[in-house]
């Protein structure tokens, strides 16, 4: 991608409405746009990453057994009044009637319409067990939209609704999307700690929210210290027996509490950390609270029909990108972790113009792109220092600075932006650092 083409409206300047970092530097970033309070046109750049973490979340639902749907983002007033929820969800619900002046919403989550999907398809056991999720935008008129994407009104979320014979099959299930975010939120780069939760309007006897560790979030979070190793999910297996393995890590060894009483803790002083976090999932078992009330039944062994056993598991799709940056930035911008970065690395070319200048950036713009390393080229007639801060403002992990100092030294700076380390090196010695490690 040329810089010259693209659409990138960066702001030298932070909005006043912006109180949190991620609101800050994804405005200055040009990654998204206000249209109204609590909802935003999402920008190229913004698309980008939202894109890169929505493929994550996608590829660890669909090796974890779940299956992907689409449900549609209005739903019919009926359902939810099957299910008892439709008074009782409250204000948060836009509630709106079609031109036929049939109530319908616009759907906050899902549980009743795939669950309405499920009683019109399935009547045996053997057709169990069943996860179906998709990944779809959402609508919850918060009283007091703030912080920009991290609590706005309009929202992408993965929601999966898994459907079993009993409250075993349902823990197993459970268990595997347990397992599923851990490895979700590690391929981006974080630490997500599971925390015993409420299961507020959803309803539910058992759920975990997901916590990703950051300075700037919403409360403390106390926690086990091994939980800062990287190596916690290594040869975890989605068809082994997972329950040592949650019993293990909600109990005695990870034990996330934002409610810390030292009298209960059962983990020792020496072991015990406190780091600020941020919700980005929530997973929870609400056994046959929908299925019983919409008559979402299925014949057992023994011929019987029963209520299937249900569970639904959220992660805040776009919530993730500003958590993300909340857990990685520096005041010169964002740092994007590899896996969900917008551009893989940048070329910026220092002097547009220069023949030779011109000829080596495209030369490795072109290889890095042959080698699968998602380039972006910055060859916009702008200033050297302004180049350079838009890449560190984007936060691009890698970038390859060219001009003509380097140039008749047959070198070029390759600058690592995570941990702001430069080095002088030829040209093919930077595509093998850059591609090595993209």
């Amino acid at each position: 991608m040329r810089l010259s083409q693209y659409f990138l409206p960066v702001l030298k300047e932070t909005p006043k409405e912006a109180q949190i970092a991620s609101h800050r530097l994804m405005l200055r970033a040009g990654m998204i746009q206000q249209s109204s309070a609590g909802i935003y046109s999402w920008l190229p750049l913004g698309k980008r990453v939202l894109d890169k973490i929505a493929t994550i979340v996608r590829e660890e639902q669909d090796r974890s057994g779940a299956l992907e749907i689409l449900m549609p983002t209005l739903q019919p007033a009926e359902i939810w009044q099957e299910s008892g929820r439709y008074d009782d969800y409250g204000a948060e619900m836009l509630r709106v009637k079609d031109r036929h002046d049939r109530d319908m919403l616009y759907g906050p989550t899902n549980e009743e319409q795939v669950t309405d999907i499920f009683r019109s398809h399935v009547r045996s056991y053997k057709a169990l067990p069943l996860n179906l999720y998709h990944i779809q935008w959402k609508f919850r008129d918060e009283v007091r939209p703030r912080f920009g994407i991290m609590r706005g009104r309009e929202f992408l979320m993965k929601d999966a609704y898994s459907f079993d014979l009993d409250a075993d099959g349902a823990r197993t299930a459970y268990n595997k999307m347990f397992v599923s975010y851990l490895k979700t939120f590690e391929r981006m780069g974080l630490t997500a700690i599971p925390m015993e939760a409420d299961t507020g309007p959803i309803g539910g006897d058992m759920s975990h929210e997901f916590i990703i560790l950051a300075e700037t979030g919403e409360s403390d979070v106390y926690f086990h210290k091994d939980w800062l190793k990287a190596d916690l999910l290594a040869e975890i297996d989605y068809d082994a027996d997972l329950q040592p393995f949650v019993d293990k890590f909600t109990s005695i060894y990870a034990r996330a509490d934002e409610k810390h009483d030292p009298a209960t803790c059962p983990v020792d002083d020496a072991d015990l950390m406190t780091l600020r976090g941020i919700e980005i999932g929530h997973i929870f078992y609400f056994g046959t609270k929908y299925s019983a009330a919409m008559g979402a039944v299925v014949s057992g062994p023994d011929g019987k029909n029963v209520p299937v056993h249900m569970g639904s598991y959220g992660i805040g799709v776009s919530r993730l990108v500003g958590g993300i940056i909340e857990a990685s930035h520096d005041d010169k911008g964002i740092i994007w972790p590899d896996s969900v970065a917008p551009f893989g690395v940048a070329v910026v070319n220092l002097k547009p113009g220069d023949a030779v200048c011109d000829s080596a950036s495209q030369s490795l713009y072109d290889q890095l792109a042959a080698a699968g390393c998602d380039p972006l080229i910055d060859d916009r007639d702008e200033r050297p220092g302004a180049k350079l801060a838009a890449m560190d403002l984007i936060g691009i992990p890698w970038q390859i600075v060219v001009g003509p100092r380097g140039m008749d030294n047959g070198v070029v700076e390759v600058k690592r932006r995570k941990t702001g380390e430069t080095r002088e090196v030829s040209t093919e010695a930077a595509l093998t650092m850059v591609c090595a490690k993209s």
